[in-house]
């Protein structure tokens, strides 16, 4: 679903009409009330982030930036589409992606469940599984095992987070061992010690996969 998220709020996707409707098909809050498509002619075509403003709770406002966002874009439209501005539960622009919807605090699940509550979480995640799984089932797509393998900049990242995160974790066990290390309000000493080495293995890991 995650792979499927990136690729239908990506700019250049757009669905047609036959596709579209039995989209809406798969929305249990379906009112009859078919959005104007963003295209018109030829014929009409309405676009993935139009999908996602069906199931996005109204009372939702975000800006986030995918994980690929260059620091050096500047501004609400970039060039990558990397800025995801989502106003009264319409996504205005940005391509979704695991930071931006998912497992990070502030991604758009986690924004969903502090502003409007776990059944609209729940909610949200079973509609995004229908209707982008559904669509993806339709549009397709193709991977090879070349596509797994990182190049060697990448790698070199990865390297450079993982040996970064191996120092931290280091200089925790040794302020364990010297006995300086300062528990955690309502934690023991070794609950505290166990939570700050998740925290940098945690960190590492999603810097690592972004």
């Amino acid at each position: 679903t995650l792979l499927g998220c990136r690729k239908i709020t990506k700019r250049d996707t757009f669905i047609e009409k036959d596709v579209f409707m039995n989209i809406l098909m798969w929305w249990e809050d379906f009112d009859g009330k078919i959005p104007s498509p963003t295209i018109l002619k030829p014929r009409p075509l309405w676009t993935g982030k139009q999908v996602f403003n069906l199931i996005i709770p109204r009372q939702i406002n975000l800006i986030r930036y995918s994980a690929w966002h260059s620091e050096s874009e500047t501004g609400f439209i970039t060039p990558g589409d990397t800025c995801v501005r989502i106003e009264k539960g319409e996504v205005l622009s940005g391509t979704l992606c695991k930071k931006t919807l998912g497992t990070s605090s502030g991604s758009l699940i986690h924004v969903i469940w502090e502003e409007v509550g776990p059944d609209a979480a729940r909610k949200f995640l079973g509609h995004t599984q229908w209707l982008v799984n559904y669509w993806l089932l339709q549009q397709g797509f193709s991977i090879g095992i070349g596509d797994t393998i990182a190049d060697a900049a990448t790698m070199e990242t990865i390297n450079e987070t993982i040996s970064k995160a191996k120092a931290e974790v280091n200089q925790l066990i040794q302020l364990a061992h010297q006995k300086a290390l300062e528990a955690e309000p309502g934690r023991t000493m070794m609950e505290s010690f166990e939570n700050r080495v998740n925290q940098v293995l945690n960190k590492a890991r999603d810097d690592a996969g972004s």
